[in-house]
C-alpha cells in the first residue's frame, strides 16, 4: 500500500472509529491456484481477549468462500470518502495533481463459525443498520423462523483475527500551510466527498502545523 509515514494514522481510537463508520469492506484473498478473490460485506471490529477480531458473514459455496477454506490469509480493506485535489490550488501550481483519501487495511487469519455465532453476527448486523431499533420488523429476532432457517442454510459467519493493521490517511500533510488552507477552502465548495475530506483536514491543522495558531 501507499507507505509514507506522514500519511499514517497512529491513533488507534481514530482507526477503530473509521472502521465503525465504514463497515462495508472489501474481503480479499487468493484461491488454491493463487488467483485473487474478493467480495464486499459489512464487517464489525471487536476486542476479544486482547485480540482484534473482525466479524461478518458471506454466502456459502461461492468462489471466495471456497478460497478462504483453502487459504486462511485474508486482507480486509475499509475505504472512506475520497476526492480529487487540483495542483492549481497549491501555492506552486506547477506540479502534478493528486487524490486525497482515507483507507484502513487489516491483514489476518479467517475462520468460519458455527450456527450460534452466525445468529449473533446476523443479530448484530441487523441491529446496527436499523439504528438498534429492536422493534424493527427486519431485526434478526423479529424475522419468521422459517425464513431464518432457509437463509441461514445458505450463509456462514466468519471471524478474522487481525494480525496487522495499516492505514493511509492521505490529507495533503505534505503541502505547505498556505496550500493546505486553500485546499480546504476549495474542497468545501465541492460535493459531499470533498466536504468530508475538508473537515478531516481541518481537524488536523494543528497536528500537521503545530506552530500555527490561526484556524482555517
Amino acid at each position: 500500500m501507499y507507505n509514507l509515514s506522514h500519511h499514517k494514522e497512529k491513533n488507534e481510537m481514530v482507526v477503530k472509529e473509521f472502521i465503525d463508520q465504514h463497515p462495508f469492506a472489501f474481503l480479499t484473498g487468493s484461491d488454491s491456484e493463487n488467483k485473487p478473490v474478493a467480495t464486499q460485506v459489512p464487517v464489525f471490529i471487536e476486542e476479544i481477549d486482547n485480540r482484534k477480531v473482525l466479524r461478518g458473514h458471506i454466502m456459502k459455496n461461492t468462489d471466495h468462500h471456497k478460497a478462504f477454506l483453502n487459504n486462511e490469509n485474508v486482507l480486509v480493506v475499509f475505504s472512506g470518502n475520497h476526492t480529487y485535489v487540483s495542483a492549481t490550488w497549491y501555492s506552486n501550481p506547477y506540479m502534478a495533481s493528486t487524490w486525497n483519501y482515507m483507507s484502513v487495511h487489516a491483514k489476518g487469519i479467517i475462520r468460519f463459525l458455527g450456527d450460534d455465532e452466525l445468529e449473533n453476527v446476523l443479530r448484530m448486523t441487523s441491529l446496527h443498520f436499523e439504528n438498534y431499533d429492536r422493534q424493527s420488523t427486519t431485526s434478526y429476532d423479529n424475522l419468521p423462523v422459517e425464513f431464518k432457517q432457509r437463509v441461514m442454510g445458505a450463509i456462514v459467519a466468519f471471524e478474522v483475527e487481525v494480525k496487522e493493521i495499516d492505514t493511509v490517511f492521505k490529507l495533503s500533510q505534505d503541502r505547505d500551510y498556505e496550500s493546505y488552507l486553500n485546499i480546504i477552502k476549495k474542497l468545501k465548495e465541492q460535493r459531499e466527498d470533498g466536504q468530508v475530506i475538508a473537515a478531516e483536514m481541518e481537524k488536523r491543522i494543528f497536528e500537521v502545523f503545530p506552530d500555527k495558531k490561526v484556524k482555517a
